[in-house]
């Protein structure tokens, strides 16, 4: 079984959009079985909250269920449980690395890495309007779509 973390600020934009948005697509192709994933934030500000409602809204207007999910803090336990930590943005991607553990099994990554773009990031919605919310799916999607053509390659799924 692949594990694969996506990781934002706080959990509640971001990073709950793309777990939505993998997991949908992931289903669609009959993928579901063979990866799992999940989301958390490097900060402790929304623990326990639902996502944005701006966020709920997007993935509901594209047929995607993000609801239920429950915002939740990265754990050290993370680098050894997952394949892949995906981050956001540069900041993100910063914390990763400094706290992952000598060792950690984890590949460390922006999800942007995995898109045919030359946008790095994908930018931080929470003080943007709707459509920023609607531009951060657009590049979630993208990159979800490199994603899994990543894990198909080098997972032979």
């Amino acid at each position: 079984m692949i594990q694969v973390l996506f990781v934002c600020l706080g959990n509640i934009c971001r990073s709950p959009t793309a777990e939505g948005v993998l997991r949908a697509r992931l289903a669609r192709e009959g993928l579901a079985g063979r990866v799992t994933v999940d989301s958390c934030g490097v900060g402790d500000y929304h623990i326990g909250e639902s996502p944005d409602a701006r966020a709920i809204r997007e993935a509901r207007s594209r047929d995607i269920d993000i609801d239920t999910l429950v915002a939740r803090q990265l754990q050290a336990r993370d680098f050894e449980k997952f394949d892949y930590l995906l981050a956001m943005d540069e900041s993100n991607l910063a914390v990763l690395e400094e706290r992952r553990p000598a060792g950690s099994r984890g590949h460390v990554a922006l999800l942007m890495d995995f898109a045919d773009s030359d946008q790095r990031e994908i930018p931080d919605p929470y003080f943007d309007s709707e459509e920023g919310f609607s531009r951060v799916y657009e590049l979630i999607d993208q990159a979800c779509t490199g994603l899994i053509a990543q894990l198909r390659r080098r997972h032979g799924l």
